[in-house]
């Protein structure tokens, strides 16, 4: 643990750590040169951002760059490389990584800082389980682990909680949720995936990759994101993260490549931040255009930087592997 009584201008991190943050780097590198993935940068601002329910992005006006055409744009600083990564792909370019800062707003924590390190890569022509296999892979290389489990989201739910989560209805969710004593505001929603959620993130996940890393695979298609629909089950969707000790590092999908569908996403996960009384986002995306041009067939992943070399060092918080966390930035 880092000393807080230090002086301001110190780093929160110990030389040591830099220099294994480095070496970590290199080992990413090395990983995915091997295996012929190149290495891209994008623009950290952009018009475009990802739209998420519950993820808030920074924002930058316009006119702040003293720029006399961009003065009624709004810009954000990106919580992921993805949108551009893609417009890569439908350009032309084949598997691609990249290492770079995100931002996202409201986050700062133990395990959270307003701006942190995504790895985030695409390979194209892998199929859902070319995807989870390479995360494990990574995974066994940086972290010098001897394997990573596989689990269904629905096994990791029946094992913890008794309970089918693809078939409970939302009055048997809601009932666990208090048989389980769970914190339940009360002007709580009723929709299904806040009760699968609550119930995940407070008693399935706690429990995930104690034993070893853990990649849970083939979440509820209504928590799809930007995943496929898995075609043996549509009740599921192609998409899977990854737990260490109770703590998500990774989240990855078979890539959806409907222009139209990402359009349909984009608009529900609207309306659900109008109903929480967020601010709106940009409702039209180049990405959607790039898709429509013709994206290939790719699966990716995205991982926390920070989480893993965390992880490396038995670091209980991210100001023990940042330099300067925003309070020192």
């Amino acid at each position: 643990m880092f000393d807080s009584n230090s002086p301001a201008w110190q780093p929160s991190t110990s030389i040591a750590n830099v220099k294994r943050r480095a070496e970590l780097l290199w080992t990413i590198r090395e990983f995915f040169h091997r295996r012929g993935v190149l290495e891209v940068q994008t623009p950290i601002l952009s018009r475009d951002v990802i739209i998420d329910r519950h993820i808030d992005p920074v924002c930058l006006s316009g006119a702040s760059l003293a720029l006399a055409d961009f003065d009624q744009t709004t810009f954000y600083l990106q919580t992921s490389p993805e949108f551009c990564m893609k417009r890569l792909m439908a350009a032309g370019l084949s598997s691609i990584y990249e290492i770079t800062p995100v931002f996202r707003a409201g986050e700062r924590g133990a395990y959270h800082n307003p701006e942190f390190t995504m790895l985030e890569w695409y390979v194209v022509g892998a199929d859902f389980q070319h995807g989870v296999d390479l995360l494990a892979e990574l995974i066994v290389a940086t972290l010098s682990v001897e394997s990573v489990e596989q689990l269904s989201y629905q096994a990791a739910f029946q094992h913890t909680l008794g309970c089918d989560p693809l078939e409970a209805t939302n009055a048997e969710l809601s009932r666990l949720a208090v048989e389980l004593r769970l914190n339940v505001a009360e002007d709580w929603s009723d929709e299904r995936d806040e009760w699968l959620n609550l119930l995940f993130s407070e008693r399935v996940q706690p429990h995930l990759g104690k034993q070893r890393p853990t990649i849970v695979t083939h979440y509820p298609a209504t928590q799809a994101a930007l995943a496929r629909l898995c075609p043996r089950d549509s009740r599921t969707a192609e998409r899977y993260e990854l737990f260490i000790d109770g703590v998500a590092l990774a989240n990855g999908y078979h890539k959806l490549l409907d222009a139209d569908e990402l359009e349909r996403r984009n608009e529900q996960s609207l309306a659900q931040r109008s109903c929480d009384g967020k601010p709106l986002l940009p409702t039209h995306s180049r990405l959607v255009d790039a898709m429509r041009s013709g994206l290939p067939a790719c699966s990716g992943c995205a991982l926390g930087l920070d989480r893993l070399l965390m992880v490396a060092l038995a670091a209980s918080s991210i100001d023990e592997v940042l330099p300067f966390p925003i309070e020192r930035a």
